[in-house]
């Protein structure tokens, strides 16, 4: 499991990677100054998978999903050229040849795109581990309510 630790008022400690089954108590974020211990006590369901960020020991997660950072380019690049065919503008195959490889890296993009965890509290990001499917995506109210009138906006990529 990887997580992007961050703190009650959402501060960057930056990025940790732990075995979730070794379930350690404490660790040490490369940028904080000091230890982040863990709370484990209920945070994992009986199928083994992530229930409440262990961080801030908050209940309230949701799942988010990470497109990589070529997504935005590809996508104005597959707008563009299908804005050019449907004008009539190039008509010729190795046009629709090209239009048709901007699909299929689109495509791929999307199926590249990772499913992670997001605290609602801490912002703490949870990655590469499994998901469970009550776990559902970023909602306003619960947000809301949730989070101290204090806390930073959702991080990017919340879809």
């Amino acid at each position: 499991m990887r997580i992007d630790v961050r703190d009650q008022d959402g501060t960057r400690h930056g990025r940790v990677e732990i075995d979730e089954a070794a379930r350690p108590l404490r660790i040490r974020p490369p940028l904080a100054d000091r230890d982040a211990f863990l709370d484990w006590d209920g945070a994992i369901d009986d199928a083994g998978n992530l229930r409440s960020c262990v961080v801030c020991g908050h209940s309230r997660v949701y799942r988010s999903r990470s497109l990589p950072q070529v997504t935005p380019f590809v996508v104005l690049l597959a707008l563009g050229l299908a804005t050019i065919a449907l004008l009539g503008f190039a008509t010729s195959p190795a046009f629709l040849a090209l239009l048709g490889v901007v699909l299929v890296v689109d495509i791929g993009v999307l199926l590249l795109a990772r499913t992670r965890l997001v605290c609602y509290r801490c912002g703490s990001v949870y990655e590469r581990l499994g998901i469970a499917r009550y776990h559902r995506p970023w909602d306003p109210a619960i947000a809301e309510r949730d989070t101290p009138a204090d806390a930073p906006d959702p991080p990017e990529g919340t879809s």
